[in-house]
């Protein structure tokens, strides 16, 4: 998906909102999209960067393919309807890691290990490590914390700062997580590792 021309893009809007619903599903069947809370992205093209991101107050369980707003690099709508209030901080994520795709999901592990490791959360020594890119189970990463705010340039400020080798994930305390990938399918994949990790550390005390 590189379309640069309105009509291009339209096509590659529809496309995208068929594989974003699809996703949304998914998330919102496992429990992380509860209400109307989370929300997809979806690189569309680079130069310029255009993103296709979840609208604003839908339903992640029933979204269907005209539920989802094209943005700009900034995370502005381009043309009709309203994106996620969000939709800058994917787009910053798009333009820091060169991510095709990000998920933010809102999680019960997520928020009870943001408070209690505000400093960031460990993980050593666990096979489920391979599923974020590393070749052995014997490495050791942090997954960053980082601190809300509903200005979401301060908050793209935070996470920048706290990006970290090794951990396509951030946590936003007493929020969610945001996880990104090369495309929909890893930042998927990605998600699920990362909230098994959390689930364990949150079981694990």
């Amino acid at each position: 998906m590189t379309g640069t021309t309105p009509a291009t893009d339209a096509l590659d809007l529809a496309e995208a909102g068929a594989v974003l619903a699809a996703e949304a599903a998914r998330f919102a069947a496992l429990g992380w999209m509860r209400g109307t809370s989370g929300n997809l992205s979806l690189v569309l093209s680079r130069d310029p960067l255009r993103l296709a991101v979840t609208a604003s107050g839908r339903d992640k369980g029933e979204l269907t393919p005209p539920d989802v707003v094209l943005t700009d690099g900034e995370g502005a709508a381009v043309g009709p309807g309203r994106p996620s209030a969000e939709a800058a901080l994917h787009a910053r994520v798009a333009r820091l890691t060169g991510a095709g795709a990000v998920v933010h999901v809102h999680t019960v592990a997520s928020v009870v290990m943001g408070r209690r490791s505000p400093e960031g959360i460990r993980f050593e020594g666990l096979e489920m490590l391979k599923g974020l890119g590393h070749p052995t189970h014997e490495v050791a990463v942090t997954l960053p914390v980082i601190a809300n705010s509903q200005d979401m340039t301060e908050l793209g400020d935070r996470l920048e700062a706290a990006l970290t080798p090794g951990m396509p994930a951030v946590v936003v305390a007493g929020h969610g997580i945001y996880v990104w990938g090369a495309d929909p399918r890893e930042a998927r994949h990605r998600t699920e590792v990362v909230e098994w990790l959390l689930e364990l550390a949150a079981a694990e005390g």
